[in-house]
């Protein structure tokens, strides 16, 4: 099938479980600094004067590696998707890559914030529940404690950055919830070829009789050119999706041109609401996730502050 299937799982670091987005872990904001405090100091004299005590040292700022809309992504976060990544590809960290786990905790901060205006609250029960599932799937809490350490993580932090990751989840699945079960569909089939001149003697043979169905096989014994039923939005190549549901059942393309190759389509059967597949519908549903990303990128204001 000629499909696309790159459903976004990014907003993740190697400890957060089983989240689509799966949760990346992002930042939090300075603490305030304490206040002064004052304390009673005795002389000589019978009568006590009160004089201020030395401050406590100010708090070290947690240091942050972008913002969006001025909330904070921490380092250690952006660190540890590196992290993850490396793990997964197994080889050193392009440039594309440290850009691609920076781009996955803005995407997850990005849903969190849009959870959060929607007026989801993570409570102390839900952030304990799924806290303890990671003490069980690192094996104690101390395993977990040296994860954070490793990481430059506090675990104040790191309980922060979870409740972000647990928002971002139910924005992601807000949205993708809004992707119908059914949708128009067309049954299609095509001869792909590799060089125009191959595609212009395939449509030339086409014109003068020769059997959609022959042809496609000759082409592709192996499917005879197959692609099954599918909705606006699943294809990879839009020129081809564009022309499929411009063609009435019977009726074949001209020659269209794409990366892929060159193509000549053919419709076969139409269906104005026709339940999705599964693997349609995950298409649709990244699609929609990725368009409502975009939109919020756009809206918003975002600064790099590691390179």
């Amino acid at each position: 099938m000629n499909a696309r299937i790159d459903l976004p799982r990014g907003l993740a670091v190697l400890l957060v479980l089983g989240l689509l987005l799966a949760a990346g872990l992002s930042a939090c904001a300075t603490p305030p600094a304490p206040t002064l405090t004052q304390a009673v100091e005795l002389t000589a004299s019978p009568q006590p004067t009160l004089t201020d005590t030395a401050p406590p040292p100010s708090p070290t700022p947690v240091p942050v590696a972008a913002t969006v809309n001025d909330e904070a992504i921490s380092l250690a976060a952006y660190q540890a998707e590196l992290e993850r990544l490396q793990a997964a590809i197994g080889t050193q960290l392009a440039t594309e890559d440290q850009e691609k786990a920076l781009n996955s905790l803005i995407d997850q901060l990005l849903l969190a914030q849009a959870a959060a205006e929607a007026g989801f609250v993570v409570d102390e029960a839900l952030l304990q529940e799924r806290y303890d599932q990671l003490v069980a799937g690192v094996g104690s809490q101390q395993a977990l404690l040296d994860w954070m350490a490793a990481n430059s993580y506090t675990e104040e932090v790191f309980r922060q950055d979870l409740a972000r990751s647990i928002a971002a989840a139910w924005m992601r699945d807000q949205i993708i919830a809004e992707v119908p079960e059914v949708a128009e569909q067309v049954h299609a089939r095509q001869i792909l070829l590799y060089n125009s001149d191959a595609a212009n003697q395939a449509l030339a043979e086409l014109r003068s009789g020769t059997d959609y169905a022959d042809l496609a096989a000759q082409f592709d014994p192996l499917t005879k050119g197959e692609l099954g039923w599918f909705p606006r939005g699943y294809l990879i190549d839009p020129e081809v999706e564009q022309a499929a549901f411009e063609l009435q059942p019977g009726d074949y393309s001209q020659v269209i041109e794409t990366p892929t190759g060159f193509h000549i389509l053919q419709v076969l059967e139409r269906d104005p609401q026709r339940a999705l597949s599964p693997d349609a519908r995950l298409v649709l549903q990244q699609r929609a996730l990725q368009d409502w990303l975009v939109e919020q990128r756009e809206q918003s204001e975002i600064q790099i502050l590691t390179e």
